[in-house]
């Protein structure tokens, strides 16, 4: 889909805001349902800093602040 359509038009509910700049895309697998959390570094760079199975209806706080933390160290 987003080789389809590109990232910025890819809306909810496969691709959500969860704080900053941090950005959510839902996955669908065999194993189940996956979150990868991510960042655009640059206009055309996509750097995903977490991605996880998901176990409860709420992306874990502990997740969002890991990948926030892996964000933050990112070089420009």
């Amino acid at each position: 889909m987003i080789e389809a359509v590109g990232l910025p038009n890819v809306k909810e509910p496969h691709v959500g805001h969860v704080r900053g700049q941090l950005w959510e895309i839902r996955l669908k697998g065999k194993a189940g349902i996956a979150r990868a959390l991510y960042v655009t570094a640059k206009e055309q760079r996509v750097v995903i800093v977490r991605a996880f199975i998901k176990k409860n209806e709420k992306t874990p706080r502990s997740e969002i602040d890991l990948a926030l933390q892996r964000a933050k160290d990112l070089k420009p």
